[in-house]
């Protein structure tokens, strides 16, 4: 069985997002926001009158290259 955790903190029009797998951001209002995953991955949400939700995948997985 698996175990699931997530805090969310609002900082004006902007979503900081925890989970056990990172951190995540989100910025919007109800009809419309832009949210990036802990690991890199964007979308673009909209939600429509009459329960309508369109959401899109923008890219793909930012790979994050340290130097040594």
């Amino acid at each position: 069985m698996g175990w699931h955790y997530s805090k969310s903190i609002k900082v004006g029009p902007f979503r900081i997002n925890l989970s056990r797998h990172g951190v995540g951001h989100s910025f919007g209002n109800r009809r419309f926001h832009v949210s990036t995953t802990p690991d890199g991955r964007r979308y673009v949400s909209v939600h429509l009158p009459g329960g309508i939700h369109l959401s899109k995948s923008l890219g793909g997985r930012r790979h994050r290259h340290y130097p040594y």
